[in-house]
């Protein structure tokens, strides 16, 4: 009979060091190479600890003269901060490693354990129709939105207008992508459309946008400029 070895879940350290402060830098810093400081757990370290802690004071003491705004300074300390989290980012690898899965020896290292929550999808924000306009035939509207990451499509609606009131009905166009604008043949001149969309996400749809509308026009020809006639159209 066989069993099965259990398997060691990854620990992995909290970085995102680029977004943090220079003082957390520091902090987080000096937490490890003191964990680290004769941790028997952790043998044949990657980084020398001395050499750490040194760039750790400088640093740190960079960090108070940068105050006047002197450039020179300032650029001296970003320098020394991108060498510290390079130290950093060597040890944590060495620690994820090396604790085996064990949150106990994980810690007493000093970095802080990543989340392993997963966090749920948030709702997609509200589209934006940036423009309706003519198309290059008769019976012809364009509706511009703007793109939303991670939408899984676009469902574009338009239905006329009577009088300026709310459309009867309504006619749907579903989409994957609004680049280039999206075409809606067919309509009638003369007739004002409005346009409204909402995309779907994770958590599903997003509400309508309020209405844009457009006054389908019809055009045999541009005039003498090579322009089209002018239209009436507003989002």
């Amino acid at each position: 009979m066989t069993t099965q070895a259990k398997k060691v879940v990854k620990i992995k350290p909290l970085e995102g060091y680029t977004a943090m402060s220079d003082a957390d830098i520091v902090q987080r810093g000096t937490a490890a190479q003191t964990g680290l400081t004769g941790n028997s757990n952790f043998q044949n370290l990657p980084v020398d600890l001395a050499v750490l802690k040194t760039d750790i004071e400088s640093l740190s003491a960079l960090i108070a003269e940068s105050l006047d705004g002197s450039k020179k300074v300032i650029a001296q300390k970003n320098k020394q901060r991108e060498a510290v989290i390079k130290m950093l980012l060597l040890l944590g690898r060495f620690v994820e490693v090396h604790c085996n899965g064990d949150m106990a020896i994980f810690t007493s290292s000093g970095f802080v354990p990543a989340s392993t929550a997963k966090v749920p999808p948030a709702p997609l924000p509200l589209p934006v129709i940036r423009s309706v306009d003519h198309g290059v035939i008769s019976g012809e509207i364009v509706v511009q939105v703007e793109a939303i990451p991670k939408a899984v499509h676009y469902e574009i609606r338009y239905g006329a207008q009577v009088n300026g009131a709310a459309p009867g009905s309504w006619t749907s166009k579903v989409v994957t992508k609004v680049k280039p604008p999206v075409g809606f043949q067919g309509l009638t001149p003369g007739t004002v459309y409005a346009f409204q969309v909402r995309a779907l996400g994770k958590v599903g749809y997003t509400d309508w946008t309020d209405s844009a509308t457009c006054m389908c026009t019809w055009f045999e020809s541009f005039d003498h400029r090579g322009l089209r006639p002018p239209v009436f159209c507003t989002a």
